[in-house]
């Protein structure tokens, strides 16, 4: 025996039924489905969400909240944090987060201008404020944008 010679036992398989082929087919005309009304139309199917001419549940909820995907969420210090670090100390992102002044690094680090700055630092972040940057370099420190 092989598989170019297997072949299905008489009667295990049926013919596939045909729908609507004419009146002489017992099947004819309307398929099987009836004459009017919704099940007779598109073999009973209805549109995802759709509840019979009610309003659908998604159009009764409130929608609130953002709804956009390409939010970008800085961790975000002032320079006044920066005072707690020894001069010279090259601030980042990992830094921040061993001395547990922010919790999670989320798309980056950005350093703002508020506060005054009295030690000289290095800082490496996302992203830094004009007057941020200004501070920093005033004092001798460097700025990396990464």
């Amino acid at each position: 025996m092989e598989l170019n010679n297997l072949s299905y036992t008489e009667g295990a398989r049926a013919e596939r039924y045909r729908k609507g082929r004419g009146v002489g087919s017992g099947n004819g005309k309307n398929a099987g489905t009836g004459n009017k009304g919704q099940n007779s139309r598109r073999q009973g199917e209805v549109a995802v969400g759709f509840e019979g001419g009610q309003n659908p549940l998604w159009r009764r909820l409130p929608k609130y909240g953002l709804n956009h995907t390409k939010h970008i969420k800085y961790a975000i210090i002032n320079l006044d944090v920066l005072n707690r670090f020894e001069d010279g100390t090259t601030v980042s992102i990992e830094l921040l987060i061993d001395k547990g002044i922010i919790k999670n690094e989320l798309n980056g680090l950005k350093v703002l201008g508020n506060g005054e700055l009295t030690k000289k630092v290095n800082v490496k972040a996302a992203k830094v404020s004009a007057s941020a940057k200004a501070a920093i370099e005033k004092l001798g420190g460097t700025v990396e944008v990464l």
